[in-house]
């Protein structure tokens, strides 16, 4: 429930932090489980970048010209209208002399190497690691999002480092790892970046993966959606109020681009962050499991995560683990085979149980530590193949 004589969360949208709540939404980014913290990038110095955005420029891909130099950018549902010398509403497209141009094109923000199961995945390459990057912005202004320092932030405001597509690989190879994730912000917004390096790394041999919102106009999903290997995408709510309150979006993209992806034949997995008394009633949980059933197939992998006090959203309290387990059995009654609970650690509904005969397949006792029971991607018990990428 909302704690009394507070501000209920759907209110008060354009609310100032104050210092106090500042330092607390930092004790309980502290405090959450999987939260990924990020750090900025620090690798070579030297190229390291506060304030010359020409080092990150390059022209943007979907947009179209208007009249007085004005633009229209189609890279995303919001499709920004913006005036010559004015940004998008993602903060890293600007309109120069009536072209539209990316500030973000290799200004990495963040690199870390983290393991496949944080991001999450359960049924892509268990165990393998993947090297994590990102940019600053995002099309959506979640009010509980847990890397807001850099997805609510301009370009300019953060040290950078320039990552060629050259130096991404080299680097994810030096760290022993099989996959590249565009993670942390909403990768659309590195759209033009991305989309040169995940074709690079599948040349050489590495996976390329995206973390997503899913909120991406259509082309240029389909046209990202030939380099990548996986795609992991947050359905925020089945409601289009939700979306419209809490995030500053709509739900329509993301159902439809949930289901380009899955026609795509890239690997799909789906987090549902369940905020109390915001998206955990029984009725949308139904709804939207028996929706993920009948569009994206049985096999689909969901997560019910945890929710954590974050940024704007500190007076709700975290998720009871008991409304996880309830929206489990509903999406298991639904007919869902996969579902998990997250942010849970030690919870045994983080591992994996063959859908056919119920054994225990992958046991993962933290996100640190996987035991792969698997044998050529089968239960070893019945020799059902279990859905997902392993090899």
């Amino acid at each position: 429930m909302v704690k009394k004589n507070v501000k209920h969360p759907m209110k008060g949208r354009n609310e100032r932090i104050s210092r106090k709540r500042f330092l607390r939404m930092g004790m309980y980014a502290a405090c959450a489980v999987a939260a990924e913290f990020i750090i900025p990038s620090c690798g070579n110095i030297d190229r390291l970048f506060s304030s010359p955005d020409d080092a990150f420029r390059v022209r943007a891909r979907y947009w179209e010209h208007l009249s007085d130099r004005a633009v229209r950018c189609t890279l995303c549902p919001n499709e920004c209208l913006i005036a010559e010398g004015s940004r998008g509403r993602c903060r890293t497209r600007v309109n120069r002399a009536g072209v539209l141009e990316t500030l973000v094109y290799s200004r990495i923000v963040a690199v870390h190497v983290d393991p496949i199961e944080k991001k999450p995945f359960n049924h892509f390459l268990p165990g393998s690691r993947a090297f994590s990057i990102a940019t600053t912005g995002c099309g959506l202004s979640c009010r509980f999002c847990q890397n807001w320092q850099i997805s609510q932030s301009r370009p300019e405001d953060i040290s950078a480092e320039s990552i060629s597509k050259e130096a991404l690989i080299r680097r994810a190879t030096e760290s022993s790892s099989r996959v590249i994730a565009y993670t942390y912000n909403e990768p659309a917004v590195q759209f033009e970046y991305c989309i040169e390096s995940a074709r690079f790394a599948r040349e050489r041999g590495l996976r390329a993966v995206i973390i997503s919102s899913g909120y991406i106009n259509a082309a240029p999903l389909k046209e990202l959606l030939r380099h990548l290997s996986a795609v992991k995408i947050d359905v925020k709510s089945f409601r289009e109020q939700f979306y419209r309150d809490i995030c500053s979006g709509t739900l329509a993209p993301v159902k439809r681009n949930v289901e380009l992806v899955r026609a795509s034949g890239v690997w799909l997995e789906i987090v549902v962050l369940i905020i109390p008394t915001l998206n955990d009633s029984p009725q949308e949980i139904r709804e939207m499991t028996r929706w993920i059933r009948t569009n994206l197939g049985e096999h689909t992998p969901v997560h019910f995560t945890r929710f954590y006090p974050m940024y704007l959203l500190t007076n709700v309290p975290p998720t009871p683990v008991s409304t996880l387990e309830r929206c489990r059995e509903i999406a298991v009654a639904e007919g869902l085979r996969y579902v998990y609970v997250g942010n849970v650690p030690g919870h045994r509904f983080e591992n994996t149980y063959c859908h056919a005969c119920g054994s225990l397949v992958i046991r993962r006792t933290s996100i640190f530590s996987v035991e792969n029971r698997l044998i050529n991607g089968a239960c070893p018990s019945c020799r059902t193949v279990i859905p997902g990428v392993w090899s």
